[in-house]
């Protein structure tokens, strides 16, 4: 008799807008493959409704099939209230299994509160590591991974973490990186943003005359945006390389309001800086892919240009993505003004890094995903 297969049900959880690229392609694979059926979940954990539908519409992602509207709070009250209110949706859906993606503080909710109720976890960017325990990030990240049946990396040294941890082998595989699947998928796309045009510039590659070439900036993390002394420091880095080369700086609205509160707004619109509000996922791809470079402390930018082939500059003294530096394209060079403005100025002067694209970043990863939960689940 012909065996026949049980469809998978896979609830997808995500929290913030990183985790929207990371979940479209899991999404697509598994529409494409037989077997499957879905449910995605959006905690709220960070929601804008401009912002979120943009990026759903960027990414061609279907509305999600669930809302928890948790907003935003403390760690411990986000965490604890996306547990309350993701345990009842287990309840009623009974998925076979709860993927969850990245580190944000609705990983590990949700994770938690699968496995409490015996329901199997796939971590997707599991094994990531930057030592650092000043980083709610780090916290997620270990956590997540010691509760997770299965663990999908996205680099060796990843591998590498989770075996020094004790987590057995056979739960551990190295598929690539969904973050690069939906990159590959989309860039084509940005051909058709309007952003370089009405800001008057251009890539980096192919200016026209009168054109001129620019930076990209991004900044969010606490440990630079929520104190005056760290973002002082910065702006001063910003306002020198500013002299040099144009700086595009898509702010979140979080550091906005920090600017703000410290009363650097005048200090940044004088020195060049170009402060625009949040942008599509389409629109900033173009604006990064067209970059001489980008200034950062972003995690998923780190190898968004790694795949790129663009030099970065990582505003943070650690970095949980060691590839994008012994193999890509990134330095990190923590907050010092000198530093900072020396590596601007290195590839202003074209002796920038270059670097390859790590192994499986091949827009593969999220088929190799489905595949192995194929296998897991027959």
């Amino acid at each position: 008799m012909k065996n026949i297969m049980k469809r998978i049900f896979a609830m997808i959880c995500v929290g913030a807008r990183p985790n929207f690229m990371k979940a479209a392609p899991l999404l697509e694979e598994m529409k494409r493959a037989e077997g499957f059926s879905t449910f995605l979940l959006h905690t709220g954990q960070h929601y804008d409704k401009g912002m979120s539908d943009a990026f759903f519409k960027d990414l061609g992602m279907p509305r999600p099939d669930g809302y928890l509207g948790v907003g935003s709070g403390s760690h411990a009250s986000q965490t604890a209230l996306i547990m309350k209110r993701f345990e009842k949706t287990l309840i009623g859906k009974k998925p076979d299994i709860v993927l969850v993606v990245g580190d944000v503080n609705s990983t590990l909710a949700c994770s938690l509160t699968a496995v409490k109720m015996g329901i199997a976890v796939g971590h997707v960017e599991a094994g990531l590591r930057s030592r650092d325990f000043t980083m709610p990030e780090e916290i997620n990240r270990l956590l997540t991974d010691q509760i997770s049946e299965l663990l999908f990396t996205t680099s060796i040294d990843a591998n590498e973490n989770l075996r020094a941890e004790g987590i057995p082998k056979d739960k551990i595989f190295f598929v690539g990186n969904v973050m690069i699947d939906t990159l590959l998928r989309h860039r084509n796309k940005t051909k058709k943003s309007g952003i370089l045009k009405a800001l008057g510039l251009a890539p980096a590659s192919g200016m026209d005359k009168g054109q001129k070439p620019y930076a990209v900036l991004t900044l969010h993390r606490p440990s630079n945006v929520d104190s005056k002394e760290p973002m002082e420091r910065i702006i001063l880095a910003l306002i020198t390389i500013g002299k040099d080369i144009p700086i595009v700086f898509p702010a979140h609205p979080r550091t906005i309001k920090m600017i703000g509160a410290f009363g650097m707004e005048k200090q940044l619109r004088r020195s060049g800086i170009i402060l625009l509000p949040p942008l599509g996922y389409l629109d900033f791809l173009a604006l990064m892919s067209g970059s001489t470079f980008v200034l950062t402390d972003s995690g998923g930018i780190q190898e968004e240009t790694t795949a790129l082939g663009i030099p970065c500059i990582t505003l943070r003294n650690n970095t949980e993505r060691p590839v994008t530096v012994t193999e890509g394209t990134n330095t990190v060079v923590g907050t010092d003004p000198v530093r900072i403005v020396r590596e601007a100025r290195r590839i202003l002067s074209g002796k920038g890094k270059s670097g390859r694209i790590p192994r499986l970043w091949d827009g593969k990863a999220a088929l190799r995903i489905v595949r192995i939960l194929k296998k897991h689940f027959s």
